[in-house]
């Protein structure tokens, strides 16, 4: 059968898959259920703007994860994966359920998962892909599948705590910004408006935010325009190919948030390398698939130079070493690994250490940020408040 994506009127305006044989029969099906077919075409998953593979299953990240880990399980209990698949492919719902039905179409007609995977690069990326293939070939496609749902688990939740410890002090941030431009905007003139009026002596606080009032009003549109223009600016740089290194070497020197993201880096490389090579894949194919996996392109690059270096025939720890991205530690797991041939385990003590850090640092990042945003929003509106309270006050005094 094929997956057929169809647009159809009745009762307004509907879309949605249906499953068939031919398109005919696909608008058979559809007419039955009292629909008139206004289009129909047949599924085709998209291969992205430039036909590469997204990380982390792109917008289905969380329903690839869930998908390894059911068809995981209903192999383990010995059902056949096509029935596995159909099984499956009634279970999910919106648009993930042709990609489900697509798998199953592709495997149905003699293909592998593995290659009904890489069909649908937007969706599944190449660990997935490459998990699959070495899991079908040795037969282990149930625990090779369940390795694969513990490390989209494990990734998840590492991009979770980090992103849970920026948005708190992200979102005050923010806060802070709109409600100073609206005291600096509207209130604060309309409260001096009147002590100006009587030419009163003010105060250098008054002073001072009279200033940035006066020239918010007068040019604060070219200011929002500037930064507009920025930052367009530098989304374009960025977006090229040396803006992206300089921005990501950029982002790995920071002070704090630095050592975040590159012991965040590492484990992932650590975990997609110790899964691919508990399922059997050679390390220097590890080493590809983590460069495709890893989204830091500094990082990315220290990967192909070693391996380089280990296709030339030098050992893996002096090809970590001689990328200089990587901390002594991470170079002393690898040489360690290879020497007595129990990386896989190695790698995945380093990623458990490095995730407690990552743990433990995002922590402390949040305890830093939240009250630093909180007391410099505190010391803000005081000293706007003591600008417009004080020639107020000295007014009164006068009057007095």
């Amino acid at each position: 059968m094929a997956v057929f994506v169809y647009k159809a009127s009745g009762g307004g305006e509907v879309s949605g898959t249906v499953t068939a044989d031919t398109p005919r029969q696909a608008r058979d099906l559809l007419r039955e259920r009292g629909l008139v077919v206004t289009d129909l075409a047949d599924y085709r998953p998209s291969a992205g703007r430039h036909g590469g593979r997204r990380g982390g299953g792109g917008r289905f990240g969380r329903q690839v994860t869930e998908l390894a880990r059911e068809l995981s399980t209903l192999l383990g209990v010995g059902v056949p994966l096509l029935e596995a698949l159909e099984t499956l492919g009634r279970q999910h719902r919106g648009r993930f359920q042709p990609v489900v039905l697509l798998l199953r179409d592709r495997v149905a007609a003699g293909g592998s998962l593995a290659g009904a995977m890489g069909e649908q690069p937007r969706v599944f990326d190449e660990l997935c892909v490459n998990i699959s293939e070495v899991g079908e070939d040795a037969g282990t496609l149930d625990s090779s599948l369940e390795r694969l749902a513990e490390f989209r688990e494990w990734s998840q939740q590492i991009r979770g705590r980090i992103a849970a410890a920026l948005t708190y002090p992200a979102i005050v941030l923010c806060l802070a910004v709109v409600c100073t431009v609206f005291l600096m905007t509207f209130v604060v003139p309309r409260i001096l408006e009147p002590l100006i009026e009587q030419n009163l002596p003010l105060p250098w606080p008054t002073r001072v935010v009279k200033g940035v009032s006066d020239f918010a009003l007068a040019w604060g549109w070219v200011v929002v325009l500037v930064v507009l223009v920025a930052a367009g600016g530098v989304g374009a740089f960025v977006r090229t190919a040396r803006g992206r290194r300089v921005w990501h070497r950029l982002l790995l020197r920071l002070p704090v948030l630095g050592d975040l993201v590159t012991k965040q880096a590492i484990v992932h490389i650590a975990v997609v390398m110790s899964t691919l090579l508990k399922s059997g894949v050679v390390f220097v194919r590890a080493v590809q698939v983590a460069q495709r996996t890893t989204k830091n392109v500094v990082l990315r690059e220290a990967l192909e130079r070693c391996e380089r270096a280990v296709v030339a025939g030098g050992d893996i720890g002096e090809a970590i070493e001689g990328t200089g991205a990587f901390p002594p530690m991470v170079v002393q797991v690898f040489a360690l690994g290879q020497q007595s041939g129990r990386l896989d385990e190695m790698l995945d003590r380093l990623a458990a250490a490095y995730n407690q850090q990552v743990s433990a640092a995002a922590q402390r990042l949040t305890a830093v940020l939240e009250p630093a945003i909180i007391v410099a929003l505190a010391v803000l509106v005081l000293f706007i408040v003591m600008a417009t309270v004080l020639p107020i006050l000295e007014a009164g005094n006068a009057i007095g």
